[in-house]
């Protein structure tokens, strides 16, 4: 995998409700002690349940089936979420407890001392702040009342025990779950779909890079020319002032040191739907894989609830920590959600004494405290956490000197996605969907639902508007605090925001469109001429390029879309970047040397799918890493910035063959590249690409103890394909889903439902994956699955 996006995987893999499989390893000498476990610790690793639990809220049913999935049954929802908070914590509470612990800054007072600057970070932001503002945005909602069922049921399986075995591997144990360990899950998600300081990147890149050089590799859109709404959407059509806000003279060290707190920036998602005009069996279809770090356990939990007084009955996967499914169906429609890219995070700088910082024609005192951060087998440290006007103030020391800049992030203020997750179960059709929708402030997604009559698609979630002079001005840049450039009407930082105030654009104007006969997203750019900025955070458009491709020559061709379509586009693994690169690769045959010859026969006869058994598809996969190093390394190198600032994948591949880049001569370029990757393949040993491409899906822990590691399968795809995976499949299509409204729908999880590596389901799904099948996802329980019964008692 890439140096700079393996250093950032590792400390930002927590997203999503997981962490990444070797991020928090603990030392070697930490598990020094290990033994073969016995006794409780025993039944912890197989994750057995007691066939009974005496409930506060009332009587449930859990009936596990063959892939260890719940189906809870219950008359009401407390009832039901109590038995899913039990369950989800009997299979999951170590998973549940570090994602907990990173955001709320107190990892290293588990893990010790290299968790303390991911702790003095998550304590800056103020997570912790972030949600109990949302706490209070629920207050007296019907959602606040089920998390809290939810969470007693976490702490009755905590008190059942027996601890997780990881709790006694790395020498801790975990306090009780509370609500706002729940929104905090829920704020891990949105800032790790979010997060960004791509506006300082962006200001170093300007500086460093000439003007010209600088728009056409970073500032334009790419012209992929499948956009996930392909015809204008009304919008007004007006261009973006440039801002006069600018951070000269960052040191990219600062920039890189806050980066290890982004995302990774391999993450993305597919999702498409059909409507029932070109279907089958004339219903509508959708076909869904969110990519993320692939780890043990996974980073989904699918289960199923029913309410029979709710008239509630819905399946689908959520995050450990997470009550509600986040995606899946009911009995009405199916929804899921990819990554919008939009730009919800800005960065100011202040004029400062130090003490005060100048706002406007005022001197304002930071709101300052001291935290204190726990440091296992360490030193404990105090973390001074500052906030202004606009959010937090986050520093590093660079180089012997403090740096420092503001951060306001749209999740930085009481939100309502707990709200809307929990309404999507509730939903009867598109207009329930719609409405739910409109809570759902963060994370920015492409959110997509089908149901028996209609495709919706619409970007969610709060996106800001920044003026200045009253021009409306992208987020690209660093802005001036002590000028109040670009604010947000009517934000809250750590508060409850007005979103109607203006400083966000209104929920009927963020692109969309109803009623699509079908329609794609890949997080490519959503319209082509937005009314407002959205953002600049899209990817390369090769995956939405390709399932566009599909769907119109099946559509256009007359063809019926059936679940099995569905399922081969999900699999789908040609690459476009090799069918631009191929043919120029082997137009430079003649710059090569003849022992290439059987390498570069093999591309000839190619259709560029990157199949575990294709030998050309190796060839590529190492042809490509070597080519791309090959175009920016030294050019980037003299401007001091490394691999984590080269550009996307879109730009290396469109750029003319004479480009500078290439120092005028492509061919050369990609003669060098070739040699390189068949000396790799040669040296290694590799026959086909499977040989390098296997799955990597590791515990965290799995460093010192293998036996927690998933096996290793070879595997198809790469991160351009629809069928994804990335650089040595450590990371990729985290959760499958196809959904045949009023039909049998799928889904597959890369590894199982269980964290307890003896259980049977710790990674029974894990085979299904690799291969690109499924499993069903019904709306039956199972006559013979194991049976957890929730007895009613009084208080």
């Amino acid at each position: 995998m890439r140096a700079n996006s393996t250093r950032r995987a590792l400390l930002g893999a927590l997203v999503a409700g997981g962490i990444g499989a070797t991020a928090l390893s603990p030392a070697a000498d930490l598990l020094s002690s290990f033994a073969p476990p016995a006794g409780r610790a025993w039944r912890s690793t197989r994750g057995e349940t007691p066939e009974t639990v005496a409930s506060p809220h009332g009587e449930a049913t859990v009936t596990y089936d063959e892939w260890g999935v719940p189906h809870v049954a219950a008359d009401t929802e407390p009832a039901a979420y109590f038995a899913v908070g039990y369950v989800q914590a009997a299979d999951r509470f170590f998973e549940m407890d570090l994602v907990r612990r990173r955001m709320d800054g107190r990892l290293a007072a588990a893990v010790g001392e290299r968790a303390v600057d991911s702790d003095r970070f998550h304590a800056q932001m103020d997570f912790r702040g972030a949600a109990a503002a949302s706490e209070t945005a629920l207050a007296g909602s019907r959602t606040e009342t089920l998390i809290e069922a939810y969470t007693d049921g976490v702490n009755a399986a905590r008190e059942d025990g027996p601890d997780p075995l990881e709790f006694a591997l790395a020498g801790y144990g975990a306090g009780e779950w509370t609500p706002i360990d729940t929104l905090l899950v829920g704020t891990q998600i949105a800032w790790g779909l979010t997060g960004s300081f791509e506006a300082l990147r962006r200001d170093v890149l300007r500086e460093r890079l000439d003007s010209a050089d600088y728009r056409r590799l970073y500032g334009e859109p790419f012209d992929h020319g499948a956009p996930i709404v392909r015809e204008a959407t009304g919008g007004d059509g007006r261009r973006e002032a440039e801002s006069r806000g600018r951070l000269r003279g960052v040191d990219p060290a600062f920039v890189d040191a806050l980066a290890e707190h982004e995302p990774p920036p391999a993450w993305g998602s597919n999702h498409w739907a059909v409507a029932g005009e070109h279907t089958r069996s004339g219903s509508p279809l959708l076909a869904y894989d969110p990519h993320l770090t692939l780890m043990a356990p996974p980073v989904w939990y699918e289960q199923r609830i029913t309410v029979a007084n709710a008239d509630v009955d819905v399946r689908g996967a959520t995050l450990p920590g997470i009550p509600f499914v986040v995606i899946g169906e009911n009995r009405h429609g199916a929804w899921g959600f990819t990554n919008t890219g939009a730009d919800v995070v800005d960065h100011y700088t202040y004029e400062t004494d130090g003490e005060e910082y100048r706002y406007g024609d005022d001197w304002l005192e930071f709101e300052t405290e001291t935290r204190t951060v726990g440091v296992a087998d360490g030193e404990d440290r105090e973390v001074e956490v500052r906030k202004t006007v606009h959010g937090a103030l986050v520093d590093r020391e660079v180089d012997g000197e403090s740096r420092r800049i503001g951060v306001a992030w749209t999740g930085m203020t009481g939100t309502q996605e707990s709200a809307a997750i929990y309404e999507f179960s509730r939903t009867r059709g598109a207009d329930d969907y719609l409405e739910a929708l409109r809570k759902m402030d963060v994370p920015t997604q492409n959110a997509l639902y089908v149901d028996d009559e209609e495709v919706h698609y619409q970007v969610a979630g709060r996106i800001p508007i920044r003026r200045i002079d009253g021009e409306v001005v992208r987020g690209d840049r660093v802005f001036d605090g002590s000028a109040a450039e670009a604010e947000w009407a009517g934000f809250e930082p750590f508060g409850q925001s007005d979103w109607s105030a203006g400083g966000f654009i209104p929920v009927e104007e963020t692109p969309g469109v109803s009623d699509a006969d079908y329609v794609a997203t890949a997080n490519q750019r959503p319209v082509d001429d937005p009314a407002f900025p959205v953002g600049q955070g899209y990817a390369s458009g090769f995956r939405g390029a390709r399932i566009y491709e599909r769907l119109d020559e099946r559509i256009a061709g007359g063809g019926a879309v059936d679940r099995e379509f569905m399922v081969a586009l999900q699999n789908d693994t040609v690459d476009l970047r090799a069918r631009a690169l191929v043919p120029a690769t082997l137009d430079a045959r003649d710059r090569m040397d003849g022992s290439l010859d059987p390498y570069l026969e093999e591309l000839s006869d190619w259709e560029y799918r990157m199949n575990r058994e294709s030998t050309a598809a190796l060839v590529f996969a190492r042809f490509y890493e070597a080519f791309r190093a090959a175009t920016w390394s030294d050019d980037f190198e003299r401007l001091g910035l490394d691999e984590g600032w080269w550009p996307q994948e879109w730009p290396l591949v469109t750029l003319p063959h004479d480009d500078p880049f290439f120092d005028g001569d492509r061919a050369a370029v990609i003669a060098e590249a070739m040699a390189e990757a068949v000396d790799e393949i040669e040296a290694e040993g590799w026959e086909s690409y499977g040989d390098y491409n296997r799955t990597t899906i590791d515990h965290p822990f799995g460093g010192q103890v293998p036996a927690l590691n998933c096996p290793r399968y070879p595997t198809d795809g790469t991160d351009a394909t629809v069928f994804n995976v990335h650089d040595g499949a450590d990371a990729g299509s985290s959760w499958r889903q196809v959904s045949s409204i009023g039909g049998e729908s799928l889904s597959v999880v890369p590894g199982g439902q269980s964290g307890a590596y003896g259980s049977d389901h710790y990674a029974d799904q894990l085979r299904l994956w690799a291969d690109g099948e499924h499993k069903p996802m019904t709306f039956e329980a199972p006559d013979d699955g194991r049976v957890l019964e929730f007895r009613g008692r009084e208080e």
